[in-house]
């Protein structure tokens, strides 16, 4: 062999050589990355965020609210028994559901959502608001099997406070707190683009924003600044899932009409004296991928605070 066949022997050798350990480590990763999804897909992480402002002041140390979101006819354990335990280890004052409880498309049955649900009000009050599935359940009756008349039926049965483009005063301690559940056009859903959503087309469903604190259920983070305009004191949304996959620094990856890296995809996000959460959710739809992106049940610890601070 020539001295030049030797070194294009050794050349091809060395990246075959390189293109292995590359097909190895990518190997790896994959099968990393299918197991750590399996793995949280299995179960749910309890996630706390502190909110203060001074239009609570009237609170007497802490009240806790749970937020659910997005569980589409997730169990966990037997009649969702975990989940049910660990809102109950929290003692909370309230449970507001975000939407997205159940899966909308037929051969998927809410029956189990809705045992799991009609538990909820023998621990505290309950406030639920709509997700895009429960919406197209209402609006488009003839297109789904399942019926939405009989899902709300049996949640207000059980005393769940239904917020359909609606409204309702509690008092915590001394403190007046609206729930406001907002229903955007089922057209803000489309994929592929945002539509317009004007803040009069807010405030006609569900009316101005005034002195009290307010609490606003909006299931779609899309039209996050939108809610912030309105001047919700604090906007709880889900529907992203997470963005799928969370990175470190970065966030969700991608949200359901297809919006890469999208603002709101997870967490909490301070504006000024405005409050945002997005919940990750508790279950998944369509696509049943997790990674570094854990379901989660979400703890709100509210208290007041002097103008001072």
């Amino acid at each position: 062999m020539n001295r030049k066949n030797y070194i294009i022997n050794q050349y091809v050798k060395e990246k075959l050589k390189l293109i292995k350990i590359i097909l190895i480590i990518m190997s790896v990763f994959i099968l990393y990355c299918m197991i750590e999804t399996a793995r949280e897909l299995r179960d749910f992480r309890l996630t706390k965020y502190r909110i203060c402002s001074p239009k609570l002041n009237g609170i007497r140390g802490t009240k806790k609210i749970i937020f659910l979101s997005d569980l589409h006819n997730r169990m966990y354990g037997k009649e969702n028994e975990r989940l049910l335990e660990s809102i109950k280890n929290q003692h909370p004052d309230l449970i507001l559901i975000g939407g997205d409880m159940l899966v909308r498309k037929d051969g998927n049955s809410y029956d189990r959502t809705v045992r799991f649900l009609e538990k909820l009000p023998a621990i505290c009050p309950v406030y639920c608001a709509n997700g895009n599935h429960e919406q197209k359940l209402k609006e488009l009756p003839d297109k789904y099997e399942q019926s939405y008349e009989g899902y709300k039926k049996a949640l207000t049965a059980c005393g769940i406070y239904m917020l359909e483009n609606a409204s309702e005063t509690v008092r915590l301690d001394e403190a007046p707190v609206r729930i406001s559940g907002l229903e955007i056009p089922l057209g803000a859903y489309a994929r592929l683009g945002k539509k317009d959503l004007p803040l009069k087309e807010i405030t006609d469903r569900i009316g101005e924003h005034g002195e009290e604190y307010q609490i606003l259920l909006a299931h779609h983070p899309g039209y996050i600044q939108e809610y912030l305009e309105y001047g919700a004191d604090l906007i709880l949304s889900g529907h992203y899932h997470g963005g799928v996959m969370q990175l470190p620094g970065i966030g969700g990856v991608i949200s359901p009409d297809f919006t890469l890296f999208p603002k709101y995809s997870g967490g909490i996000y301070r504006e000024g004296a405005q409050t945002v959460v997005v919940s990750r959710g508790l279950g998944t739809h369509s696509v049943p991928v997790r990674l570094w992106n854990w379901p989660e049940l979400i703890v709100l610890e509210l208290s007041g605070t002097s103008e001072e601070m």
